[in-house]
């Protein structure tokens, strides 16, 4: 018995430890309301943080390939699993007392409120919608809504449809509008995924009532639950701090999305899945997303860099993702915070991501000559792979 007891808390503190880095995201929050109480030059902690702070300890703590056993079971995982399950209310009373605040505080002028509320965007798009993520892949009634709620706050709700049921299915495929082609740079692909997202996500719920033999307007169709969501905290956020709250609401929801569609075009960017005839595309595999292995940047996205396996298994919790060496699965030379500083700027992007995408369609695919049709969707013949397999053909 003495025994017994000894190891119980041994194992939940050892739980702790390894689950306390990704609670790093509460810091960020306090970094948050530390600029809108300092005001001047702190304003930038947070814009400052998300990106370049987290670059550099990328850098001060390298990358780890240690996988945890993926048959742990659930109830191992507590630790980990309440950091995203209490974020949404943290994100609320952050969203939302900020409004109350920063309207009515003489020591912030309009310019210093709009900084203020451009950093806390960065932070509901780097955390808020990273968990949301996490939370809408479970099969928990309590962690969907959470997940639902959480991206009610950045008005994006409808990402959860097209994210299960478009970006997955089609992932690697022009099908999938989030999956940013080879030398498409982000600012096309921004507004380009905000009007095609909406539509594909629509368009999907719509079809899966249609073959219920349901209209889409159906009290079914999550898109009610969506809207209804967002409207009320439109409204919340106009009764706390008028049309000026309304707007500050606004900025940091753009900010979030332009932050998470920023990721999703460097998640896949120029992988594609073959064509194999018929409407048909080769199953998903890890080679199919970009990974990153930087120990930092994971912890702040809850190993959302393990993309690949995410993709392979979508609902295995984040403290089980697996990573994968270089020779399963193409790898970004630095986490996704640096990479999405880098995307912003074409040129740089093109120089850092292009001969890599380039060797990758070599190692894999070498018998495709022209990539031009996945590009444009109008897809020819399939051709057939050597005999041998890309893999052989590449290291030959």
């Amino acid at each position: 018995m003495a025994q017994g007891t000894t190891i119980i808390p041994a194992a939940r503190a050892a739980q702790m430890r390894g689950a306390l880095p990704f609670w790093v995201s509460l810091a960020f929050a306090g970094l948050v309301v530390i600029a809108a109480r300092l005001g001047g030059w702190a304003l930038l902690l947070p814009l400052v943080s998300t990106h370049w702070l987290m670059s550099l300890l990328d850098l001060a703590t390298g990358e780890s390939a240690d996988n945890a056993d993926p048959d742990t079971p659930v109830e191992r995982l507590f630790w980990y699993r309440l950091i995203t399950l209490i974020w949404a209310p943290v994100q609320g009373v952050l969203i939302f007392g900020l409004i109350h605040y920063a309207v009515r505080a003489d020591h912030l002028d309009t310019f210093e409120r709009v900084v203020l509320f451009v950093g806390l965007g960065q932070v509901t798009g780097a955390v808020g919608i990273v968990y949301a993520h996490e939370l809408m892949h479970q099969r928990t009634r309590l962690e969907r809504w959470l997940g639902d709620i959480l991206m009610a706050m950045v008005l994006y709700s409808h990402f959860r449809s097209e994210h299960l049921l478009v970006h997955h299915r089609h992932v690697g495929t022009p099908r999938d509008p989030v999956s940013a082609r080879y030398n498409e740079n982000f600012h096309r692909f921004f507004p380009r995924v905000l009007h095609q997202c909406l539509r594909s996500a629509f368009r999907t719920e719509a079809e899966r009532l249609a073959r219920k033999g349901r209209p889409w307007w159906d009290g079914a169709n999550p898109f009610w639950r969506y809207w209804a969501l967002q409207a009320g905290f439109v409204l919340l956020a106009w009764i706390l701090g008028g049309w000026s709250g309304l707007g500050l609401f606004v900025l940091q929801a753009v900010v979030a999305v332009w932050y998470l569609e920023l990721t999703n075009y460097v998640e896949h960017y120029g992988l594609t899945r073959k064509y194999l005839g018929n409407g048909r595309y080769e199953p998903v595999q890890p080679h199919h997303s970009w990974n990153a292995a930087h120990k930092a940047s994971n912890w702040l996205l809850i190993n959302l860099q393990r993309h690949s396996d995410h993709h392979c298994k979508p609902t295995r919790r984040f403290p089980l993702l697996q990573t994968y060496a270089a020779a399963q699965a193409p790898q970004l030379p630095f986490g996704y915070p640096l990479m999405v500083a880098i995307a912003l700027m074409p040129p740089l992007w093109r120089r850092t991501m292009n001969w890599r995408v380039r060797k990758w369609r070599a190692m894999y695919y070498p018998e495709i000559t022209d990539w031009e049709p996945y590009k444009t969707g109008r897809l020819p013949a399939p051709v057939p792979a050597p005999r041998q397999g890309a893999s052989s053909a590449a290291s030959a």
